[in-house]
């Protein structure tokens, strides 16, 4: 996979250097969630490893299922994907290009679990904390996990906080076997 994304990363950039260029982040950005949605598609792959089918047909056929989703200047990203034999990379470009964006506003998103359902006032105080820690807007989305016994495990991008009981218990247990 680090491959793919290696391989992703300049496309993913050029289309944020297109979007922002244009002020289209958001269009865009729809735009890479349809195209990656549509890419995973059965027939879709079937189409795309299809060897008797130019370039050309394979971006025209994929444009053509987006439908109006895809301005022109989407469409002629699409097309230089084909060209090089990258539609398939979809997915991992619109991770990057939604990572680049973030970094650009400022912003996080975080996923927290928990093995119990916290209440709105304890959302907004985390929020209040992970903004003020990260230099970042938190938007939260939360999980449920009730193997956790207690606590919480927090995501944000690379960085996990791990304050459930059950990773506590696992902490506990590697240091009695060591």
């Amino acid at each position: 996979m680090a491959e793919l994304m290696t391989l992703a990363r300049p496309y993913a950039r050029a289309a944020f250097d297109a979007a922002r260029s244009n002020s289209q982040l958001a269009e865009w950005a729809e735009g890479l969630a349809v195209a990656a949605a549509i890419v995973g598609e059965p027939k879709i792959k079937q189409l795309l490893a299809a060897p008797g089918l130019t370039a050309a047909q394979k971006s025209a056929a994929f444009a053509e299922t987006c439908g109006s989703a895809l301005n022109r200047q989407f469409n002629n990203f699409i097309s230089v994907l084909a060209e090089n034999k990258r539609l398939a990379l979809l997915p991992y470009i619109q991770t990057l290009f939604l990572d680049l964006k973030a970094q650009l506003e400022k912003s996080v998103s975080v996923e927290i679990t928990t093995a119990f359902a916290i209440s709105p006032q304890i959302q907004d105080q985390l929020i209040a904390a992970l903004t003020k820690k990260l230099e970042r807007s938190v938007t939260l989305e939360g999980k449920l996990d009730e193997s956790l016994i207690g606590g919480a495990v927090i995501r944000a991008g690379d960085t996990v906080i791990d304050g459930s009981v059950k990773g506590r218990l696992a902490q506990l247990a590697d240091t009695m076997n060591s």
